[in-house]
């Protein structure tokens, strides 16, 4: 089933995702697509049961504080111009993102909050948006605070594997809608092979993987006027990413490869990238939906990059 042309946003409340609200509310402009706002809240297990008309109380109040940002969020959008709706939900906030996620074009969430979408993201369900979205997930770290806007300048990791071409080919689109600069990163992560007997390392492993990663590069950009550069780098991707991502506006990575950025995404390597990124992630899932998304045209992006 394609996906709406929707920018979805989850919000709890927090600094870190009014950040995100910003993010989001950005990129719906950029690809003249609907702003969707929601947020979800879970009453905790002890109260039903624990005390007389504690649940019921407590609903109550989360319901209303809960529509009370809710209906500040969706003002912002309005007043951005943006088409917004919005939705109030009961239940895992992850579960409700990845269902969301079936119909929309891109989720965006701040990197940590009070208990919710983010803190649910990073901690007990940390893999469960980017493993089993069906769509782009940006996460927005609160220390970006809106500096990483416009997109001037987009990092994407990539390791040739499928995975990491499709998070390349929408870091293409993401350049060409943004007007940005794209840098393509290929990493050869020589301590994890230094131990096997024999194995040897030399630059001609570096200079190969600096090769293949031009030519997939020079595939997937063909057609696109956009300024793009290729860097094959010794280290651990992890921390060249994080150490970009102080230099760049957007970090793009896939969920699945062959044990370079992608490969380790659902690991420690990408809870490494999500907590000391400081500026926005975008994870690309594998899966693949029919008419999913589609690279800007003149007539999808009648804007002039600010000077």
């Amino acid at each position: 089933m394609a996906h709406e042309n929707v920018v979805a946003v989850g919000i709890d409340g927090s600094e870190r995702s009014e950040t995100a609200l910003t993010w989001a509310i950005e990129q719906a402009q950029r690809r003249d697509a609907r702003l969707h706002v929601v947020t979800s809240y879970e009453l905790p297990t002890y109260t039903a049961h624990t005390f007389e008309g504690a649940a019921t109380s407590l609903d109550s109040r989360l319901f209303e504080a809960a529509n009370e940002y809710l209906d500040a969020a969706v003002e912002r959008g309005k007043k951005a111009g943006l088409e917004t709706s919005s939705s109030l939900e009961t239940g895992d906030p992850a579960a409700v993102l990845v269902e969301l996620s079936k119909k929309v074009a891109t989720v965006v969430i701040g990197s940590r909050g009070r208990g919710s979408f983010a803190d649910r993201l990073l901690g007990t369900v940390s893999s469960a948006v980017p493993a089993h979205g069906y769509c782009p997930t940006v996460v927005v770290p609160e220390q970006s605070q809106g500096s990483c806007l416009p997109i001037r300048h987009i990092v994407v990791g990539v390791d040739g594997s499928e995975a990491a071409n499709i998070a390349l080919e929408r870091a293409v689109w993401e350049a060409e809608r943004w007007q940005a600069k794209l840098t393509a990163v290929a990493t050869v992560n020589t301590s994890s092979i230094a131990w096997m007997p024999g194995a040897g390392y030399s630059v001609d492993v570096l200079d190969d993987v600096r090769t293949g990663l031009e030519i997939v590069v020079e595939k997937a950009t063909e057609g696109y006027d956009i300024d793009v550069r290729t860097h094959a780098l010794e280290g651990n991707p992890a921390a060249l990413m994080a150490e970009f991502s102080t230099a760049v506006d957007l970090l793009v990575i896939g969920t699945r490869g062959r044990g370079g950025f992608a490969g380790l995404l659902l690991g420690s390597t990408s809870q490494a990238i999500l907590h000391h990124s400081t500026c926005p992630v975008m994870v690309v899932p594998k899966r693949i939906r029919p008419g999913d998304d589609v690279p800007p045209t003149v007539t999808d992006v009648p804007w002039k990059r600010p000077e």
